[in-house]
Parts: C-alpha cells; sequence; structure tokens
C-alpha cells in the first residue's frame, strides 16, 4: 500500500481548512463507545493464552520515572530491572524502554549498555507544556543529543481547547524536526495529548488526528499526572484513529495508553481492545506500548504463578 498524505495537504494550509476537517469528522457515540470497550473488556483467555499474552504485555513496556526525586542510582535500577525484569528467570522478555526526563537520558543510556531496550525522554516541558517554543525545542535536542531513542511530548492542551488547531499542529511538526540527528536518522515521536483535560470524546478524535497529520510516530493517552489518565475507552477511540489513518494514508502509527494501568488484568483488557480493533500488525512493541511503573511488577508475580502455580506476592519482586 502507497503511504502518502496527499489527500490531506490541503488540510493543513490554515487554521480554518483545518477546523474545517477536525470539526467535520463523525462525532463520537460516546455510549457505543464506552459499551464496546466494557464488552472487550469482558473476553477471558486460556492459560496458554494468558502466558503469551504476560509476556507479550512485558515486552511492550515503558519502563517509567518520572519524579522531582529522581536520582542517576534510581535510573540505574530501573535500567537493570528493563534489561531483565525477573533475575530468577532469564526467560522473562525485556522491556521495550525506559522513560525518563531529559537530564537522566545519557544516565539511562550508559546503564543499559547497548541492551535492546530504548531510552524514552519526556520533553517540550512535560507535564504541562506551558513554556514557550524555543523551550520546548530545546528540551528535545537535549534529550536527543544525549541519547534518546524516542522521544514523548506534550501537547499545549490551552491552544488545543482554545481552538487553535494549526498552533497545534505546527507544534508538533516542529518538534518532529528537532528529533532528527546530524546524521540524519531520528528518535521516534510520541505525542501526548492529556485526555483526561481533553473533555470529550470528540476532541480526544481530534487531536489524535492533529498528532498524526503532523508526523507523530505513536499517539499517546497520557502523562499519568493527572486523575484521569488511560483507559479503555479513549485507548480505543484511539486505536480506532489510527487504524483509520493507515486506511487512508497507508501510514501505520502506534499508540500509548499511560497512567493507571497497574495490573496484568488491565494490560489483557488493553490487548484485546488492539487485537479486536486494529489487529495483529499492532501486537508489537513497535506499534504499541503501555506507559507504565508498577504495572511490570504485577505481571512478574502473575507469570511465576503459572510458572510455578504459586502466588509469590509483592515481595518476589523489586519496588521501584
Amino acid at each position: 500500500m502507497p503511504t502518502t498524505l496527499t489527500a490531506f495537504a490541503d488540510v493543513t494550509t490554515s487554521d480554518s481548512a483545518l477546523r474545517r476537517f477536525l470539526h467535520g469528522l463523525p462525532g463520537v457515540d460516546a455510549v457505543g463507545l464506552e459499551a464496546r470497550a466494557a464488552s472487550l473488556g469482558t473476553r477471558s483467555i486460556k492459560t496458554t493464552a494468558k502466558a503469551y499474552a504476560i509476556d507479550l504485555a512485558i515486552s511492550m513496556i515503558d519502563l517509567t520515572t518520572l519524579e522531582g526525586a529522581d536520582t542517576p542510582g534510581k535510573v540505574r535500577a530501573l535500567s537493570a530491572k528493563a534489561v531483565n525484569p525477573d533475575p530468577t528467570d532469564r526467560t522473562t522478555p525485556m522491556t521495550a524502554a525506559v522513560c525518563v526526563y531529559p537530564d537522566m537520558v545519557a544516565t539511562a543510556k550508559a546503564a543499559l549498555n547497548g541492551a535492546d531496550v530504548k531510552v524514552a525522554s519526556v520533553a517540550t516541558a512535560f507535564p504541562a507544556g506551558r513554556a514557550a517554543l524555543p523551550v520546548k525545542l530545546a528540551d528535545t535536542r537535549d534529550a536527543v543529543a544525549a541519547g534518546a531513542d524516542e522521544i514523548d511530548m506534550v501537547i499545549d492542551r490551552g491552544a488545543f481547547l482554545a481552538g487553535r488547531y494549526l498552533e497545534t499542529y505546527e507544534l508538533i511538526k516542529a518538534v518532529k524536526e528537532a528529533c532528527v540527528r546530524p546524521d540524519g536518522s531520528a528518535a521516534r515521536l510520541k505525542v501526548i495529548f492529556e485526555t483526561g483535560e481533553l473533555s470529550t470524546y470528540d476532541n480526544i478524535r481530534r487531536a489524535s488526528w492533529i498528532g498524526m497529520l503532523a508526523g507523530a510516530d505513536f499517539i499517546k493517552t497520557s502523562t499519568g499526572k493527572v486523575g484521569v489518565n488511560a483507559t479503555p475507552a479513549n485507548t480505543l477511540l484511539m486505536l480506532e484513529a489510527v487504524r483509520d489513518f493507515k486506511a487512508q494514508t497507508g501510514i501505520q502509527i502506534g499508540v500509548k495508553p499511560a497512567g493507571g494501568i497497574r495490573t496484568t488484568k488491565d494490560a489483557i483488557k488493553f490487548l484485546v481492545l488492539v487485537n479486536e480493533t486494529v489487529g495483529e500488525d499492532w501486537l508489537s512493541n513497535t506499534w504499541f506500548r503501555f506507559g507504565a511503573s508498577s504495572l511490570l511488577n504485577d505481571l512478574l508475580m502473575q507469570r511465576q504463578k503459572l510458572s510455578t502455580g504459586r502466588y509469590s506476592g509483592p515481595d518476589y519482586v523489586t519496588v521501584d
């Protein structure tokens, strides 16, 4: 399938053109969306499928620490856990990435020491996104220069909610350009919408399309810093958006729910959403991630239970 945005070339030529396009998208049936998400969440899976799902979920985690009290020691410990989540079982898959603040990227990169785990960095004045554009771009460039493989940016929710859609689009485009390294390679860009602050499902759909049109490699629900983060319904809506975008352009975009996903049961519900909505093409850590800190421990305990028949409890795993 050819990959092209030619059909949407006129959409981003002006604020009015982009507004017409976004407000012309089909309205979201909130009741139907939530009902479908709830229905898919009731699916049960067999033991062999559960074992596969647990390993898949572990491999999709962006193991995250984004606290003001983060230290190099904590980041090194987190990186070690990402590479070897269960020291008693070397068959446990590595996580997809570690996610840290920009000033911790070099520490994480050194700690990973060439392991097949990406370093993701938040940027653009995370989590609020309240800073001047030059500051946001410098934040991004610093993280990329330090070795970040992926950038998790935040949009300016104030601009979006005020209807300044083209400003939001141009911010993402500018950050995308800042992800390019001197050798021409680029860090992958995840665009965080903070869905809990967007008020409506229609706004989440519009934000998803802005992100995809602007060149996002992933669209991401949340920072994990507000009251409402990833939910099955808002993730389902974003999965439908990337499905429709690929159908119209041939371009595949990843999805990352983040915040509030803490248990194996939660993770499996999200994997069912992926499988039933966009299919196997998205069932890898190239195209689907979990932004989480505590989820990994529960997955490890459930994995241990499946292999030994005994539930080890929280003392079995390290506390991040």
